[in-house]
């Protein structure tokens, strides 16, 4: 039987690319979040995820990523160290954890992911929580001054949340997704969120409709966590072309003005507000407002609105175009991206190419943009996927212009005169298009 790599996490090295196959392979099939497996694990490893440094926490549904990626600018603009773990990665396995400022290599993940699997010795794992015990165990060999934690799935049982003590959670935007597993309403996503709330621990959250923010409180009251919601405790706007952010528990203070972030869309906003509020919601790392301005700037965050300006997949485009790539997925992200195709100039025309897993709202997420939009469909390689036929019948239906191609260098090639093209639908479609034109994560 050909090896199975779990979540695309493959590497061209053999030595890792072996490891990465052994740790799906540890009698844990498909998504089963508990707490239980990793614990006992980390317990055999001498607890490592006890010796990393002060813990920066972020759940949610959409810009949960973006905003860690704020987080750690704003940190390493500061002077600190920073250690980071995200997922899920878009081409190399290694950019879901950065030890100190850089990407792991692919001999120090190796070591760590063996020494993840010795201690387990075959007991059942998931591949998710293999990951997460080798970020620590690289996280507390290394020196540093941060680690910025972002949340696989949920909050409340996801490996990360083994932490007992962070100095500052956060939750991002909340909205339906993997409701098979979180639950089937906003109510049930925001109580597994809130899951990642600890005693004496600041939360800092967005803004939500009064039921979601109930559901949050409900959880993160008992808990003993310090809730600080958008509109109550910390609020921020766009003024006069500044990010204008103000703490409303100190109404006598001045607006701190900022430039507006470096990554396009509306939403970019609100995730570095939600960061700004992280940071100065805790007191263990000092991090000046010269730091944070320098790091609505200094932010980098791949398939996010991302502009591509060069690459051989670019160059099937006709002269003139724009090309942005995005990995977002559920009706939510859908509107984001919309909205923001719909504010740019309209001297050329939208064009979306999109494809999409199985396990996603594939209908939602194609009717949060506006009627006539054209898109052509594309399979998602590797992956199991709504077929672009299906996708093409449900964007007609939908009142789209749409059509089908059988991978990305067809659909562009095809767009024909000048356009503003979105790649999106999927992480792993961005990951592909990024794998083909680059440029690649770093």
């Amino acid at each position: 039987m050909k090896p199975r790599h779990v979540d695309h996490a493959r590497s061209d090295n053999p030595v890792l690319d072996r490891l990465l196959i052994a740790a799906g392979q540890q009698r844990v099939s498909g998504v089963d979040l508990s707490l239980d497996r990793i614990e006992r694990l980390l317990k055999r490893m001498a607890s490592p995820h006890m010796k990393i440094p002060p813990v920066f926490h972020v759940a949610g549904t959409n810009g949960k990523g973006s905003t860690c990626a704020f987080l750690r600018a704003a940190l390493e603009a500061a002077g600190h160290r920073v250690h980071v773990f995200t997922s899920p990665h878009l081409v190399r396995v290694n950019e879901r954890i950065r030890v100190a400022g850089t990407l792991v290599s692919d001999e120090d993940f190796a070591e760590a992911l063996a020494e993840v699997l010795r201690f387990n010795a075959g007991q059942p794992l998931s591949f998710f929580e293999a990951i997460t015990a080798a970020a620590f165990l690289l996280f507390a060999a290394t020196p540093a001054d941060a680690t910025v934690l972002e949340v696989g799935l949920g909050g409340r049982l996801d490996s990360t949340n083994v932490v007992p003590q962070p100095v500052v959670t956060g939750i991002a935007q909340l909205a339906l997704d993997h409701v098979a597993i979180l639950g089937p309403t906003l109510r049930h996503i925001a109580a597994e969120k809130a899951g990642i709330a600890k005693r004496g621990v600041p939360l800092v959250t967005q803004k939500y409709p009064g039921q979601i923010a109930a559901a949050v409180a409900e959880v993160a009251i008992p808990r003993g966590a310090r809730l600080l919601c958008r509109g109550e405790s910390w609020d921020a706007a766009v003024y006069e072309g500044s990010l204008a952010f103000r703490q409303l528990s100190d109404p006598e203070g001045e607006a701190l003005k900022l430039p507006l972030p470096k990554l396009p869309g509306a939403h970019q906003q609100d995730n570095a507000a939600l960061a700004i509020a992280m940071v100065r919601a805790q007191d263990a790392l000092s991090v000046p407002d010269s730091a944070l301005r320098s790091a609505m700037g200094w932010v980098q965050w791949p398939a996010r609105l991302q502009r591509i300006v060069s690459g051989p997949l670019y160059q099937r485009l006709a002269s003139g175009s724009e090309l942005l790539v995005d990995g977002g997925h559920n009706p939510a992200a859908g509107k984001a991206l919309a909205q923001h195709l719909a504010a740019a100039a309209p001297a050329l025309p939208a064009h979306a190419i999109i494809g999409m897993l199985s396990s996603k709202d594939h209908l939602g997420f194609i009717r949060a943009f506006p009627r006539g939009t054209r898109m052509t469909m594309v399979p998602v390689p590797g992956h199991a996927q709504v077929p672009p036929e299906q996708l093409a019948a449900a964007a007609a239906a939908a009142g789209m212009a749409a059509d089908t191609a059988p991978d990305l260098a067809t659909a562009l090639g095809a767009v024909g005169g000048p356009a503003r093209v979105l790649v999106g639908g999927s992480l792993h479609l961005a990951g592909e298009f990024l794998r083909l034109n680059g440029p690649l994560p770093s």
